[in-house]
């Protein structure tokens, strides 16, 4: 009687061999895929393109002049309206509203000047650094560079004023010598009232309170911070010698508003009182 013959048996190690291989090409796949993603620019789950845009990179309060650290880039699906593409875009700007970590950051958010923004919006305190004080000083159209200056900018500050002022006691020759010194720089403009010219939100285009646009005029006072010592010094050329103000070019600016206290004047305890004496030793107007 005839017998069928057996079934041939597996090779020893054949399975794990596909095993092997299946789990190699799986590894090949995805580099291709993270590959091809590099390669394109990036792209989204829809398959469609990706755009850059800003976004918070912590969270940033009402009020809060932009900096650097406030900010980073991320990638998002298909191209949306009034988002910013460049974190220097957004630089010295003040937001309108409270702005979350990781928010994408869009132009309705922002304002070139805290004073569109409405009054029922301020925070209950202002934001000064710890041992920092806010000042409010006289300004004009001559004086504080025809309105130029708004919150975020910074100033230079300089005095002018006779000799006799500076050293009462002190013989002079000839006529009177008159001296005009640079006394402070890189003032940082907090606040301005209450007339301002110009006022542009970060869309451009022109929007005040109840979308009556812009006041008009010229600011009449700039609100600035400082140290107490400072502002100490700051009343005293206010009272005794002609104040003018300059304003910096943007790329001067301080990289971000000061953040600690100042070692040479930490706290408000720290300021002792201001006289001649004490602004020829630190200005040296005598010496001119």
């Amino acid at each position: 009687m005839a017998v069928a013959p057996a079934p041939a048996r597996p090779r020893p190690g054949g399975g794990r061999f596909l095993i092997i291989i299946g789990f190699l090409l799986a590894i090949f796949a995805a580099g291709a895929v993270f590959l091809l993603g590099n390669f394109t620019g990036g792209s989204t789950i829809g398959g469609g393109p990706s755009e850059v845009v800003v976004v918070a990179a912590q969270s940033i309060p009402i009020r809060h002049q932009i900096t650097d650290s406030d900010l980073t880039t991320a990638k998002i699906s298909g191209s949306l309206p009034n988002v910013y593409a460049k974190t220097s875009d957004l630089k010295g700007l003040i937001s309108e509203v409270s702005i979350s970590k990781g928010s994408l950051i869009t132009s309705d958010m922002l304002a070139r000047d805290a004073g569109q923004i409405l009054a029922g919006s301020a925070p209950a305190y202002l934001p000064l650094a710890s041992g920092y004080v806010a000042m409010t000083i006289p300004t004009g159209e001559q004086q504080g560079v025809a309105g130029h200056i708004t919150v975020g900018d910074y100033i230079t500050v300089i005095a002018s004023a006779g000799l006799s002022v500076i050293s009462p006691g002190g013989a002079q020759v000839g006529p009177a010598k008159v001296v005009s010194k640079t006394v402070f720089t890189n003032v940082h403009i907090i606040g301005l009232g209450p007339a301002s010219a110009n006022v542009q939100p970060a869309t451009g285009t022109a929007a005040g309170a109840g979308g009556a646009g812009p006041s008009t005029g010229v600011t009449s006072s700039l609100t600035i911070e400082l140290t107490q010592c400072d502002a100490e010094f700051f009343t005293w050329f206010l009272g005794n010698t002609q104040v003018r103000y300059t304003l910096e070019s943007f790329n001067d600016y301080l990289k971000q508003p000061p953040t600690a206290p100042d070692p040479t004047c930490p706290t408000v305890l720290s300021a002792q009182g201001v006289s001649q004496k004490e602004v020829d030793a630190r200005y040296h107007f005598t010496s001119l």
